[in-house]
């Protein structure tokens, strides 16, 4: 059976055999940002090169998000996970959403998931943290 297509929930999140993000590094103080830019808030530059952000990471903070819109389930997990110096925001996936298993300090990576599929059959792919290890 044919793998089903898949598209990135947003621009910085690259799929394939080894899915990761992509930031936009000012070249002049080194300052990484999601999305288009046309300068650096730090300094002012102008110009930016793609790298690539690691995919394993410690949480800095974390609310638990027990309302939301309607059609999203809650309670869940929302965070900030330092990427080897790049603060990405995500949610903590693939845990219970409590404190007794989502820490400040712990340890996560990367991990995708499919957001939902369209008539077609193409599946959009988002991206979460998970723990490295069972909490």
């Amino acid at each position: 059976m044919a793998k089903a297509k898949q598209v990135p929930l947003v621009d910085h999140l690259v799929l394939g055999e080894r899915p990761h993000l992509v930031a936009n590094r000012c070249r002049q103080c080194g300052a990484r940002y999601f999305g288009r830019r046309s300068g650096c808030a730090s300094c002012f530059g102008v110009d930016f090169e793609q790298v690539e952000v690691p995919t394993k990471g410690e949480l800095e903070t974390f609310t638990i998000v027990s309302m939301a819109a309607p059609g999203i389930p809650v309670p869940f997990a929302a965070g900030v996970v330092d990427c080897g110096g790049t603060q990405v925001r995500g949610n903590v996936i693939n845990t219970e959403p409590d404190p007794d298993h989502v820490r400040l300090g712990m340890k996560l990576r990367l991990a995708t998931h499919v957001v939902g599929v369209d008539a077609d059959g193409t599946e959009c792919i988002g991206y979460g943290f998970e723990p490295l290890e069972a909490s």
